[in-house]
């Protein structure tokens, strides 16, 4: 085989990972009646404290903001979230569950916690600390290689 060869061949077990790794959450979230965004927001803002806006969550998940505002009427329309005006910039908003939110987002995030935490002890921690360098590592020569965002490549 030539290098071209095995690079294009680590290349698609690496697609295949990520669509993988990608369709195992969606399909998690499925099975508890939500989209993966809506997971992704509900563990956002469990897990975003006080300041938990949605530019914040955008940035965070790489959600478009008006998908997560989406997310976030369906939610609202359920009495699940609130917003609240930022003390230091009243034209952002912060989420925050509301008393039934909390109890109707604690179990699920909890549940998806206790999954992951069981994934990580299998695989070790070790293991784990590598993927996470390996990704960010992926990342980073991606980046540097040219795979900048269009707004950074014309800057």
């Amino acid at each position: 085989m030539t290098g071209n060869t095995v690079f294009m061949e680590q290349l698609n077990k690496y697609y295949d990972a990520w669509l993988e790794f990608n369709g195992v959450y969606e399909e998690w979230a499925k099975a508890r009646k939500l989209s993966v965004n809506c997971l992704l927001v509900l563990c956002a803002i469990h897990d975003g404290g006080e300041y938990c806006t949605q530019k914040k969550i955008s940035q965070r998940w790489l959600i478009p903001k008006q998908t997560i505002n989406m997310v976030f009427k369906d939610l609202e329309s359920k009495g699940f979230v609130e917003l609240f005006p930022l003390p230091e910039d009243k034209r952002n908003k912060v989420i925050r569950f509301t008393k039934a939110g909390k109890e109707y987002a604690e179990p699920i995030v909890t549940e998806l916690r206790k999954v992951e935490l069981s994934v990580i002890e299998e695989i070790g921690v070790e293991r784990m600390r590598q993927l996470n360098e390996n990704m960010a590592l992926f990342a980073k020569l991606f980046e540097k290689a040219g795979g900048k965002k269009d707004n950074e490549a014309n800057s």
